[in-house]
């Protein structure tokens, strides 16, 4: 590549040598030190690429050989210039094009923002306006250090932050704490656990699973705590299943004590489901006109000039745009943005489904429901859903029989101990 452009530089010229003595003058070309590259036959002939220094020492040899040289072309910057030489304007506009560029490369024109998550570009960008750091802004008074520093200051979710310079590119690169929504998820039963963990061990730990639904119960595996129902029993919602409260008894069978545990166990219940899904007889499309309307904005920072138009006398259109911004490279970008948008206007057409295509729109609909409770734990033993079509709808209806995870953990209703009074000798 190096040498290209070193050649490209001093520049060359492509002749083509013809004579009975081509050979001779190869070697002639040898002896004086004369390089020729790309030496290729052509029609008795051979063409090749000689230096112009070289190409003033041929005369003696093409004299003393009796060959003919004829120039085929002429590349390179030296000839690239002399054949401009008269276009001062070409030259000029090359010349502060060269400066612009450079002028720019001082600048920041984008701003890169990697990793983020819960936050969106745009509300990372407003806080970094706040701040002062902005496109359009020279690149000498960009402190990456107090970038970083302002981001975890605001951000407290945010555990690592890097900012970096790349040609006219600021990349900021973020991530985010993901234990942290979770935590916000269980903000309901973590944090009455963590509020109950705080108190130690005893009666604050002291956890019961309940029904969340009516149910027959289909099997109990307790863990911990103490089974309150049996298999085949009918519960209702709010019903206790398992108690975390374990009683000591002494050797009379009196209830002494309570040992607290949080309640743990695998409950399967026996319930039925309602199932409704409705969709309408008909639809609607968007048959295209022949009609396309075209508007470009080139934006050069804060001005821009506009080429075409969308506007149209058309009740329904449809809109559709791109932008990009001009990029040398991978990180040189320039403040200049290209956008494109184009409008389609259309008219709306009413269609109807057929019977077949009801049947298979509501049949998909109900295998995606039945995978969503597959993935729940949730297994279905009995199906009675039909599809029905009436005027305007047709819906798919019925009832589901299914074998689901029951219980929810709920604080323990704590249970007094009896007081028994001891009696005296007498009796008293």
């Amino acid at each position: 590549m190096l040498l290209k452009m070193i050649r490209y530089i001093k520049g060359y010229i492509r002749i083509r040598i013809t004579g009975y003595s081509t050979e001779r003058f190869l070697n002639a070309c040898s002896h004086k030190g004369i390089v020729l590259r790309g030496i290729t036959p052509v029609n008795r002939a051979y063409e090749m690429n000689i230096e112009t220094k070289g190409f003033r020492q041929l005369k003696p040899i093409i004299r003393k050989t009796g060959t003919k040289v004829v120039i085929v072309g002429r590349f390179g910057l030296p000839f690239f210039l002399h054949k401009y030489r008269k276009r001062k304007l070409f030259f000029a506009g090359a010349f502060l094009s060269v400066a612009l560029i450079f002028l720019m490369s001082r600048y920041i024109w984008n701003i890169d923002i990697r990793g983020n998550l819960s936050y969106t570009d745009e509300t990372l960008l407003r806080f970094l306006a706040s701040t002062e750091v902005t496109n359009g802004m020279p690149v000498s008074e960009v402190d990456c250090a107090r970038i970083v520093k302002d981001i975890r200051k605001e951000y407290n979710d945010i555990i690592w932050v890097s900012a970096s310079i790349k040609g006219t590119r600021l990349i900021i690169q973020v991530k985010e704490n993901e234990d942290s929504l979770p935590a916000m998820d269980m903000a309901g039963t973590a944090g009455a656990e963590s509020e109950l963990g705080e108190a130690g061990n005893g009666e604050a730990q002291a956890m019961d699973i309940v029904a969340d639904q009516d149910c027959v119960i289909t099997r109990i595996v307790p863990r911990s705590g103490i089974p309150m129902v049996k298999e085949g029993q009918e519960v209702k919602a709010g019903e206790l299943l398992v108690s975390g409260q374990v009683p000591v008894l002494d050797d009379a069978g009196t209830v002494i004590a309570y040992q607290y545990h949080k309640a743990d166990a695998d409950i399967q219940g026996r319930t039925s489901v309602e199932y409704l899904d409705e969709t309408d007889l008909a639809y609607m499309v968007k048959e295209y006109m022949d009609v396309e309307k075209i508007e470009y904005t080139l934006k050069i920072g804060s001005y821009f000039l506009r080429f075409g138009s969308i506007r149209n006398s058309y009740d329904t259109w449809e809109m559709n745009g791109s932008e990009k911004q001009l990029c040398i490279g991978e990180n040189f970008y320039l403040p200049v943005i290209c956008d494109k948008r184009t409008a389609r206007p259309y008219r709306p057409q009413e269609k109807k489904y057929s019977k077949k295509e009801l049947q298979k729109i509501l049949s998909a609909n109900f295998q995606r429901y039945c995978k969503d409770l597959d993935k729940k734990g949730v297994e279905i033993i009995e199906n009675n859903v039909k599809i029905y079509t009436g005027s305007k709808k047709a819906e798919a209806r019925g009832t589901l029989t299914v074998l689901t995870p029951i219980g929810t953990l709920a604080q323990s209703q704590l249970l007094e101990i009896p007081v028994i009074e001891e009696q005296d000798e007498t009796g008293e």
